[in-house]
């Protein structure tokens, strides 16, 4: 079983690559390739062909899948977001519960 420090829903900013600096919300995660999509990063080009009659094909951009390792948490804490820079989480247990922590400043995500 793979891991990937990342969730559906997670705010991420982008740390290496084209697309460096870019923030904005994951939308999948596959733990087996070790990949996410992130909206607004590494926008690719699809082309797509009209399936039902009237339906125009063409070319689309869609996001496309990167490394997980590409990308950092972005804690809501107002001290960690006004640089706009990713952290680490860290792991706590909470009244028997595994919780995701900002490593910076401690704030449950």
């Amino acid at each position: 079983m793979n891991k990937v420090h990342v969730r559906k829903d997670d705010t991420v900013i982008v740390i290496s690559g084209k697309d460096k600096g870019v923030i904005g919300k994951v939308l999948a995660v596959s733990p087996d390739e070790g990949k996410v999509i992130v909206a607004g990063a590494k926008m690719v080009k699809k082309h797509t062909k009209p399936r039902r009659q009237g339906e125009t094909g063409g070319i689309v951009e869609v996001e496309g899948a990167m490394y997980a390792s590409k990308v950092q948490i972005v804690c809501g804490n107002s001290k960690c977001e006004k640089y706009n820079k990713g952290t680490r989480i860290k792991h706590e247990i909470v009244d028997g519960k595994k919780i995701r922590v900002c490593a910076k400043c401690g704030k449950e995500l």
